[in-house]
């Protein structure tokens, strides 16, 4: 069973969310789709996929409701089902900053197209940004980024202020895994008065599916949304797991650690793992692999 996923992201304004939470819903659903969108007053965001080539049909109306072709859709492959049940969810920002300065429709950063990056991330006076988790940016990023060792995006913006000065950074090139988060984190510098500032188009996925291993600057994987947890050039999947008790990514070696016990608990948790909740996990990890053989 072969299984192919689409991220998708548009900023655009939307009203009567309900309503289009009920036909994206059902369209979803009559195709089989799995995955997450989310809805919001400022666009569309999610990561879906389709077997058999049902996610096309899906795509079409999306393109019809949203014009998500006219934002960023990117694809990948997946040997198993990525996700295990449809989501489409009612939110108040599709990727959630809380700053309304932070507007990616009416004004953000210079795309720069991945055959473009490489030079632009040579030049000294660059500030390379990786605006991503550090959950993400632990599986790995572009050479010679500065990581901002957050825990959530919100975060973002007490780093700019603390780290950041557009006095004396001129010059901000930004990357995060599909583009989304640069959108609105170009646009929030851009508010705060930061004079230059570039965002790979497309993210991380669409540098990894166009530039080859050869000459490329990035070192790792690529951190995704879904059971694969991670993939490399070309979108290939990685050999990667991610803990069901803190969500951490795992590589082989990580596995391999007495601290280790699938869907419940890895070296980064185990230390806060109670009784109670190492029960509680295993009783779910049991319920989701049952449920997801069927």
């Amino acid at each position: 069973m072969n299984w192919t996923v689409a991220a998708l992201y548009r900023f655009l304004p939307l009203e009567d969310l309900p309503t289009l939470q009920k036909r994206v819903r059902d369209v979803c659903v009559y195709h089989g789709i799995v995955g997450t969108i989310l809805l919001a007053p400022e666009g569309i965001n999610g990561t879906i996929a389709g077997e058999n080539g049902k996610l096309a049909d899906t795509l079409d109306f999306l393109d019809a409701q949203f014009g998500i072709r006219s934002g960023e859709l990117k694809f990948s492959a997946s040997e198993d089902k990525p996700f295990l049940r449809l989501k489409i969810r009612l939110k108040k920002e599709i990727i959630t900053m809380r700053a309304p300065e932070a507007n990616p429709s009416k004004r953000a950063g210079t795309y720069v197209a991945p055959k473009d990056w490489n030079a632009l991330i040579a030049d000294p006076d660059v500030v390379l940004l990786d605006t991503r988790n550090a959950y993400e940016t632990a599986v790995g990023t572009f050479a010679g980024a500065r990581d901002p060792n957050i825990a959530t995006f919100t975060e973002f913006k007490d780093y700019v202020s603390r780290e950041l000065d557009p006095a004396r950074h001129r010059k901000i090139a930004m990357f995060c895994t599909g583009g989304i988060r640069c959108e609105k984190a170009s646009a929030y510098m851009l508010a705060h008065g930061f004079g230059e500032v570039y965002h790979l188009k497309g993210g991380i996925l669409k540098y990894l599916e166009e530039v080859a291993p050869e000459d490329s600057q990035w070192q790792g994987d690529c951190y995704v949304f879904d059971r694969r947890v991670a993939i490399g050039h070309g979108l290939r999947e990685g050999d990667w797991e991610y803990c069901f008790g803190c969500g951490h990514p795992l590589t082989a070696k990580d596995r391999e650690s007495e601290c280790f016990e699938e869907g419940v608990s890895c070296a980064k948790c185990i230390d806060a793992l109670t009784p109670a909740r190492a029960d509680s996990l295993r009783m779910r990890h049991r319920h989701l692999t049952e449920r997801s053989s069927r």
